[in-house]
C-alpha cells in the first residue's frame, strides 16, 4: 500500500514539492478544504493555510497546460492538490458518521452517504497524498468566471462522470477542453470526477505523505 511520511516543520515545502502559486502564478486558487465550502462543511484537518502544494514535476507539467489554455482564452482554478493523509483520515471518519449530512443537499443529494465508499468517492488512501494529483477547473480569462462544466467541484454523482449523457453539449465541450489540455501534458483522468487528474509519471507513486499544508 506504500508508506506514509511526514516532513519536519522546517522543510517547507518538503524536497520534491513546490507552492503552486510560486511555480505557476497565473493559476487561481480556491482552497476548499481550508474553509467551510466543502462536503464536510468545515475546515479539514491538515489545511493550515489557503495554499496549494504539489510535486515539482506536476507543477512543471501544469505550466504547459496554462500556456495552451491561455491561447484559447482560458485559465485554471485549482481547488486541491497535495492532501495530507490526516485529511483523508478525517474524510473516512466523516463518511462513517451517517447522521452528519450538513452538506448533503449541495454535494451528494442523490448518493446515500453509506455508499460513498462503494461508489468510489471516499477511499482510505488518496492519490492526492502522493503529491501529483490535482483538482481543478477552467476559468474564462475575459469574464474571470468559472466555465460551466455541468456540475460543481466535489459533486458526488453521475453528472460528474466523464462521458455522462446528462449534461449539455456545451458542458461536454468545456470538459473536453480541460481534458485535452491536461492529457496532452502527461496527466490522466479519473472517470468519476471531471476535475480530478493525476500526473502519469508521478515522482512518488508508492508514498503517501502526511505533512500539513502550510
Amino acid at each position: 500500500m506504500g508508506s506514509i511520511l511526514q516532513a519536519q516543520q522546517r522543510d517547507y515545502p518538503p524536497e520534491g514539492f513546490v507552492y503552486l502559486h510560486k511555480q505557476v502564478p497565473e493559476v487561481e486558487l480556491e482552497v476548499r478544504y481550508f474553509g467551510n465550502h466543502n462536503f464536510l462543511g468545515r475546515p479539514v484537518e491538515g489545511y493550515h493555510k489557503p495554499v496549494i502544494i504539489i510535486s515539482k514535476e506536476a507543477a512543471e507539467a501544469l505550466e504547459g497546460v496554462v500556456a495552451d489554455l491561455k491561447s484559447k482564452g482560458y485559465g485554471l482554478k485549482v481547488f486541491d492538490a497535495y492532501r495530507p493523509q490526516r485529511a483523508v483520515n478525517e474524510f473516512i471518519t466523516w463518511a462513517r458518521k451517517l447522521d452528519d449530512t450538513l452538506m448533503k443537499r449541495e454535494f451528494y443529494p442523490r448518493v446515500p452517504k453509506q455508499q460513498l465508499f462503494s461508489q468510489g468517492y471516499i477511499a482510505s488512501r488518496s492519490g492526492h497524498s502522493r503529491g501529483s494529483t490535482i483538482d481543478l477547473t477552467l476559468v474564462d480569462l475575459e469574464s474571470k468566471c468559472e466555465v460551466d462544466m455541468g456540475s460543481t467541484f466535489d459533486f458526488f454523482g453521475e453528472v460528474s462522470h466523464h462521458g455522462t449523457s446528462i449534461i449539455t453539449a456545451e458542458q461536454q465541450a468545456n470538459r473536453e477542453i480541460l481534458k485535452k489540455a491536461m492529457t496532452s501534458h502527461g496527466f490522466r483522468l479519473y472517470p468519476k470526477e471531471w476535475w480530478h487528474y493525476t500526473l502519469k509519471n508521478e515522482p512518488f507513486p508508492d508514498t503517501y505523505f502526511d505533512f500539513p499544508v502550510q
